[in-house]
């Protein structure tokens, strides 16, 4: 055969490339089994239907008769969606950084017929400029290599899956207590701008998990300075262009330091990351700019985002009409059109906008000169927005990549139900738990989950990352409304990750399951990457639902994963934040125990107080709390109508026996504790 191979597929990405002349083969034994017939190299993409450089790589070569038919000629062609196949990109993006070279996507590497990689590179243009070689000598320079030196890419081979075996196996054990987790949050705090929050330098990436680590940090220490960093930050991106300030939600990242031009896709899984941290800073600091843009990205989840199935899509493109960012900028003359003269003037002193534009000629709206905004400002402002988002929707829309992807969903329900208990916010529950049922209708089987679920068709069995992300959810619903099915959810997909990734040599769990189909490597991994380390996720669900249930093997199965991780994580703290929390929620969870008639009203406060490091255990009696409660014997002399006992390191507090005494009895018990130390 001899023809594009991807109509078939459910994938928005993969369907990009459908009408490519590109010989595209999907990811599967019979790519390679014609590699291995024909004697030809895998030539492999990887992309996703967001990414703006993938669409240039696909318009200037995979779009050109020329190119395509050298690589038809040359290599058997296998395309990738890494959102779809996350254990795929993950092998062979590893294995570009053991060529030594930066990652990124398009992702493009050079593979043998049993699908070892031996070179490879990201973006490649049709010809060489910007520094690269051109696509068209790449290609032809590896077909040759591959045909006339077999041992060069025997060495290569056997090299790179050298390395990547060594970079799986953790580097020792090692103490993590409070106190080393509150010195790397200093440490790295030291690594943000001061002038414009993030990372020092360009491009700037939202790094929740760093956030999350000095927030935590700073509550537990009393350094003011540590969550003063991180809610600057928050409020640079919240200001920034990297926030749409028309429709609400968050760009990828920041191609510059000041947070002003953004890589304007939008991916599920940053706003859901974000919108924990904007609760938390709108709690402490009162700051309503936080809740604002809360709210405003639950507004444009729901509005763009939602299925009609109930469950979340994984992103909009960058690209409209051919060009980054057209959906999203303006000119002062447009802006004019809309508003009038008046109103645009009043409105341009706040947005950032001029005849010359911010940015290629155009208007990226964002408020970082701004400074602070006055109410009374604000509601003038708004109705503006609105007519701008109204005559914004008259244009091309950038594509919307509706797969439904399990560990994504597990993270915006879990923000959702966290976030809306925490704030109030009862729709945002409503919301998370219509997505919880979605998922599970569509993406359950025997009690596991399916990964990528587009148009009927469910890609499973699923990953790691999807069972830890869906437990995770079912916890934080299981919190936020009192339900004992979402905790039995949860137990249930702990048990299918402990049955089907477990690894007996590191005690962490393998990114795909013991059935899923072989690859050269089977992957594990320990940094966090554009989503949370799913070990990290797993762990820190793990510890809570064993906080809910009384079952000591859950905590066991956490602490198996942060001891046997814990030398790797110290050795490179910056690239391990969910590591680092989840050992936060293991040494500092409190839990909170409410019994009584009346336990419903101290749990809807215990809801409001700050969720990191908190689990809230509902009983109507001492007798329901489960076994081996450290609070069962104190709770059994609690007042009929209803008490709450805060429980940690052991021990529990007095009863609360007033609601509004919560936040200062859990304050009050905060304290350090020891560490993992080597088993």
């Amino acid at each position: 055969m001899s023809e594009n191979r991807l109509t078939a597929e459910t994938s928005p990405y993969l369907l990009q490339h459908k009408d490519n002349p590109v010989h595209w083969w999907p990811w599967g034994p019979a790519a390679f089994e014609e590699a291995r017939r024909t004697g030809k190299p895998v030539l492999l993409s990887v992309g996703y239907a967001a990414c703006h450089w993938c669409h240039v790589m696909a318009h200037e070569s995979f779009e050109d008769p020329m190119v395509a038919g050298l690589m038809n000629d040359l290599f058997v062609n296998i395309k990738v969606d890494r959102e779809e196949r996350p254990d795929v990109d993950q092998i062979y993006m590893g294995a570009l950084y053991q060529l030594g070279e930066p990652g990124g996507w398009p992702l493009t590497m050079f593979l043998d017929g049993e699908g070892a990689p031996f070179w490879g590179g990201t973006y490649f243009p049709k010809t060489a400029r910007y520094g690269r070689p051109g696509f068209t000598d790449v290609l032809q320079q590896v077909s040759q290599v591959y045909r006339e030196s077999p041992e060069k890419i025997r060495q290569n081979r056997e090299a790179i899956l050298s390395r990547l075996a060594a970079a799986a196996r953790p580097e020792g054990r090692v103490t993590i207590g409070l106190k080393e987790l509150d010195k790397a949050a200093s440490q790295i705090s030291q690594l943000f701008d001061r002038v414009h929050g993030g990372l020092r330098g360009a491009p700037k990436f939202p790094q929740s998990g760093l956030l999350e680590l000095m927030w935590r940090a700073g509550g537990r220490t009393g350094d003011e300075a540590l969550r003063a960093t991180a809610a600057f930050t928050l409020n640079r991106m919240c200001e920034g262009g990297i926030y749409d300030h028309l429709g609400g939600g968050f760009a990828r990242y920041s191609v510059d330091e000041f947070w002003l031009v953004p890589h304007f896709e939008k991916m599920l899984y940053d706003n859901a990351l974000l919108l924990e941290l904007l609760a938390l800073a709108h709690e402490e600091t009162g700051d309503p700019l936080f809740l604002a843009r809360a709210r405003e990205t639950v507004g444009w989840l729901k509005r763009e985002m939602t299925t009609p199935e109930g469950a979340f899509s994984a992103s909009l493109d960058a690209d409209s009409e051919g060009h980054e960012g057209r959906f999203y900028v303006w000119t002062k003359r447009e802006i004019e059109a809309v508003l009038g003269a008046a109103d645009a003037a009043y409105f341009g002193d706040f947005y950032d906008v001029s005849a010359e534009g911010n940015w290629e000629a155009s208007v990226i709206l964002n408020r970082t000169k701004a400074g602070d905004v006055a109410e009374a400002d604000e509601a003038q402002l708004a109705p503006m927005r609105e007519k701008l988002l109204a005559e914004r929707g008259k244009r091309v829309r950038p594509g919307l990549d509706d797969k439904v992807l399990a560990d994504w969903n597990g993270l915006m329900i879990a923000a959702l139900a966290r976030s809306g208990a925490f704030l109030g916010e009862a729709d945002w529950v409503e919301m998370a738990a219509r997505a919880f049922a979605a998922v599970c209708r569509l993406m359950e089987k025997n009690g596991r989950l399916g990964h990528a679920w587009r148009d009927g068709r469910l890609l499973f069995p699923g990953l790691a990352s999807d069972l830890a992300a869906i437990a995770r959810a079912a916890v934080a619903l299981h919190e936020a409304t009192g339900e004992t099915a979402y905790l039995q959810k949860a137990e249930a997909f702990l048990e299918a990750l402990e049955a089907h990734h477990a690894d007996p040599a590191t005690g962490a769990y393998f990114l795909t399951a013991d059935d899923a189909d072989a690859l050269v490597v089977r992957p594990l991994s320990t940094m966090d990457e554009a989503l949370p380390n799913y070990n990290a996720v797993a762990a820190d669900t793990l510890v809570r639902v064993a906080a809910l249930t009384g079952r000591g093997d859950l905590s066991e199965r956490a602490d198996r994963i942060l001891t046997a991780l814990s030398g790797t994580v110290a050795a490179n703290a910056i690239a391990h934040g969910a590591l680092l929390n989840a050992i936060g929620t293991r040494l500092s969870l409190a839990e909170i125990v409410v019994v009584g008639t009346e336990h419903e009203r101290f749990a809807q406060a215990a809801l409001r107080l700050p969720f990191p490091d908190r689990v809230v255990i509902r009983a109507g009696a001492a007798a329901d709390l489960p076994p081996g409660s450290l609070a069962r014997a104190q709770a059994e002399a609690a007042p009929a109508a209803g008490a709450a006992f805060i429980c940690r390191d052991g021990r529990c507090s007095l009863p609360v026996t007033d609601p509004d005494g919560l936040k200062a009895a859990l304050d009050a018990g905060a304290g350090q504790n020891g560490g993992f130390a080597p088993a």
